[in-house]
């Protein structure tokens, strides 16, 4: 290992370790604060801190007249996990989703300035993992921001460029019946029978299959009905959350296998999204979300990027981790996609 590339790890694994050592779940985003703003002095940033909630605060770092806006989110999902350095891997909540991103955005930034380079910023956001608050609150920061050219939005994303997203709706499936005592059910009308029977019709679906976005998915997330175990059940009710595709059937399939007693009722619905292939950058289809849709404003062409090191199906696990290696690769593709764009 040649001293340049022992002087990044240790940058990098110095950095992201204190990032994670902070616990900021999802409404507690401050708590990251103490380390991040030095961070960012560091690199000798402009900081623009922008209160979104009590505790909650979105954080823009500018290097001149920004044309590349890098973004990740500052929210982790629970439980917290402390970070451990295991050889060449960092295991801990936010290792990949997305600590690992901030690291790996501020490393390309940082040796772009050393290269001389400008015309950058960095943008940390409330609450991806539950409400995007921050995300709505950052489109306030569009006049710091007219000359963008890029959105380069961190996610673990193998360092494959996304092609797009899917969209999301939760739905909650409803049934009614009435109670009777258990040793009489022929007396009452249980609503957890036909609820059931409803499920499994639309696990009989045929998916639909989009070429740049995957499959249609949805996952059966929450299940109640009943008060007692010797009461026949009034109510019962299943919350879903699906990842539907452009022209989705979804939501009309599920109104449409509802029996008697049933109703739906749609409780979020966000549209799915596609993004542009770059020459030279591999794309891949990605099974999850991002703020990336409603930051993409933010440019006036709406170009953007969703892409980052680390996978997806370590983050939100008690597995979360990230290689060294995988950070480097991300610090390099962040590199890659700046100069793209400021090349252009």
């Amino acid at each position: 290992m040649d001293a340049r590339t022992a002087d990044l790890r240790s940058w990098l694994t110095g950095r992201l370790m204190d990032l994670c050592a902070r616990e900021s779940t999802s409404g507690d985003e401050d708590e990251m604060l103490p380390v991040l703003l030095p961070l960012l002095a560091e690199l000798g940033a402009e900081v623009v801190e922008q209160p979104v909630a009590p505790g909650r605060t979105n954080i823009l770092a500018t290097w001149g007249r920004p044309r590349v806006l890098f973004s990740t989110h500052l929210d982790t999902v629970p439980p917290f996990l402390p970070p451990r350095l295991d050889g060449e891997t960092l295991h801990g909540r936010g290792a990949c989703d997305a600590k690992g991103q901030i690291v790996a955005q501020l490393a390309a930034v940082k040796a772009l300035l050393a290269g001389g380079t400008e015309g950058l910023a960095w943008l940390g956001v409330v609450g991806e993992e539950t409400d995007s608050a921050g995300a709505k609150a950052a489109l306030g920061l569009a006049d710091l921001l007219q000359d963008l050219r890029v959105l380069v939005n961190g996610e673990p994303t193998d360092l494959k460029l996304a092609t797009g997203q899917r969209g999301v709706q939760r739905l909650c499936l409803h049934c009614t019946g009435r109670a009777a005592h258990s040793g009489s059910p022929h007396l009452g009308h249980s609503a957890a029978w036909p609820l059931l029977d409803w499920l499994q019709r639309l696990r009989e679906l045929p998916p639909a299959e989009d070429p740049s976005l995957g499959p249609e998915v949805w996952n059966l997330g929450l299940l109640r009905a009943g008060e007692a175990i010797n009461s026949v059940p009034a109510s019962a009710e299943a919350e879903l959350l699906a990842r539907v595709l452009p022209g989705s059937r979804f939501q009309a399939e599920v109104r449409r296998l509802a029996p008697p007693e049933g109703s739906v009722e749609l409780r979020l619905d966000e549209p799915s999204d596609r993004y542009p292939a770059i020459p030279g950058f591999e794309q891949a289809a990605m099974p999850f979300g991002s703020d990336a849709p409603a930051l993409r404003t933010l440019v006036p062409d709406r170009m953007v990027v969703l892409a980052g090191p680390g996978s997806i199906t370590l983050a939100h696990t008690l597995e979360e981790r990230i290689t060294l290696p995988e950070l480097e690769a991300g610090v390099a593709l962040n590199v890659r996609l700046a100069r793209h764009f400021l090349d252009a």
